[in-house]
């Protein structure tokens, strides 16, 4: 299967760079911190998100289908990288959105809109069955024939992508963090982590079900891991939670090192990373790759 090639002028920074970090709290430990930095990729479609739609955009080329249709909440990164990609790859786009229309659009909704992204919007209990059949014909009636992709990319197309992210670290390490949601881009680096190598996933929401969905989403890939772990102790109250303690965290880490943590997903990783190191989570002379974007 070829991916398909952009109709408009798109320049991704793929790979995307590895920088080390220093930081004193993580030398004090005995740490090597490298940051992959996903999240330079593309201002429309950081890495995260173009690594799992990269094999969806082939997979809907491949099926001819003329429209993308995915899901998410009002501040979704996926409904605007897919807006992005509809635009810059010749698709028509959709985008589902949890709760009600709010005028004027929040900035994300309204890049999305500007893409070309035509916006529904669903209440919270519908928004939940979106996986079920009827709910999904409901969708083909409004909006005609599209290829699905599901919320934050996490289908077997989606853990393919991410899989692809170890291959581009040259420099050794021990330990890959990324910060999960849906697990996929967990469930993807598993899959493509070299011997001896392990993945931790920071979950963002609260609750213990993402070790289950990630081991689901390997299953449908066709190849199961033992090589990852969930983290569930750094949600910050929630997703899209901003509780102050963590707003101090991403604002000290600014300061510290130019670069502002995405607060719903990154700024709980690293926090969570400080925090463990200040345990001695780690051993003495390990090296962390902490995925941002």
């Amino acid at each position: 299967m070829t991916s398909p090639q952009p109709i408009r002028d798109l320049i991704l920074a793929v790979p995307s760079p590895l920088e080390e970090l220093a930081d004193d709290r993580l030398r004090a430990a005995g740490l090597r911190m490298l940051l992959k930095r996903d999240d330079l990729v593309h201002p429309d479609l950081p890495g995260n998100k173009w690594r799992k739609l990269k094999h969806n955009l082939a997979a809907a080329a491949a099926g001819n289908f003329h429209t993308l249709l995915t899901f998410g909440g009002a501040f979704s990164k996926q409904i605007l990288a897919t807006a992005a990609a509809g635009h810059h790859f010749g698709f028509n786009t959709v985008g589902v959105v949890r709760g009600e229309e709010h005028v004027p659009l929040n900035p994300l909704l309204a890049r999305a809109a500007e893409l070309g992204m035509s916006l529904t919007y669903v209440d919270r209990d519908r928004y939940r069955r979106r996986t079920e059949p009827a709910f999904l014909r409901r969708l083909r009636r409004e909006f005609g024939p599209h290829y699905v992709i599901p919320a934050g990319g996490a289908n077997r197309e989606g853990v393919r992508g991410c899989a692809e992210l170890p291959g581009e670290i040259t420099s050794a390490y021990d330990v890959i963090c990324v910060s999960s949601g849906t697990g996929c881009t967990l469930a993807g680096v598993g899959i493509g982590l070299p011997a001896g190598r392990t993945a931790i996933g920071f979950a963002s929401l609260r609750g213990d079900f993402l070790t289950g969905d990630v081991t689901a989403l390997q299953r449908e890939y066709g190849r199961t891991t033992q090589n990852w772990t969930v983290n569930t102790e750094f949600p910050f109250g929630g997703f899209a939670r901003r509780p102050p303690e963590l707003l101090d965290f991403l604002t000290d880490f600014r300061d510290r090192h130019g670069i502002t943590l995405d607060a719903v997903y990154e700024a709980k990783m690293m926090a969570g990373i400080v925090e463990l190191a200040g345990r001695g989570h780690w051993q003495p002379g390990t090296t962390l790759v902490a995925v941002l974007g």
